[in-house]
């Protein structure tokens, strides 16, 4: 019954939104179809229809007007001029899809885990040796910056590293080591 209610509603909601637009014009059988005369008879009626399908109405224009640009480009190969507004349609149906799927899509993007800054008043009371090892410590790959925090910041023996990294006893030795190199590297003067 609720289904029958919701589809009649459809109906009276999209039938009265039709009639608004108004009949279709006929074109004159002698007068040839142009983009120019499609333009101006059919563009509003896609603009509304894209605005039902994405929601949007500068994103409902735009999509007519990449419809109608394809169009354009492949006027010289459209067989009969008569399928142009199905062409057009079919354009507009298929570019809302595509906007809807970019939304999809954008909606689900998860940025990846941005390192997290330290605060202005962290550093400002860290010394100035100590700012650059922390410095330093960001510009690490991200291994070798867990091994070194875990053994120095966290008190954490090689075992403990091992197994908090799920790497091997060796791979938390000479990753350190590396690690120690790179820092150092990284907190001399430029030369």
């Amino acid at each position: 019954m609720l289904e029958g209610n919701a589809e009649r509603s459809v109906e009276a909601t999209l039938g009265h939104l039709r009639t608004m637009d108004g009949p279709v014009p006929a074109q004159p059988p002698t007068a040839p179809l142009n983009l120019e005369d499609l333009y101006r008879q059919h563009r509003m009626r896609l603009v509304r229809l894209a605005i039902l399908l994405v929601d949007e109405p500068a994103t409902a224009e735009d999509v007519v007007q990449e419809a109608f640009t394809g169009l354009h480009r492949n006027w010289g190969k459209l067989r009969d001029a008569a399928a142009a507004v199905g062409y057009l349609r079919t354009a507009v149906v298929n570019g809302s899809r595509s906007v809807l799927r970019r939304r999809k899509t954008a909606r689900e993007y998860v940025p990846p885990h941005a390192v997290n800054a330290r605060s202005a008043e962290s550093l400002a009371m860290l010394s100035s040796e100590h700012q650059a090892v922390v410095n330093a410590l960001s510009k690490l790959p991200p291994r070798q910056r867990e091994v070194l925090v875990l053994r120095y910041y966290g008190g954490l023996s090689e075992a403990e590293i091992s197994e908090a990294a799920g790497i091997s006893k060796g791979t938390v030795k000479s990753t350190a080591s590396r690690a120690l190199e790179a820092l150092q590297k990284a907190m001399q003067p430029p030369q």
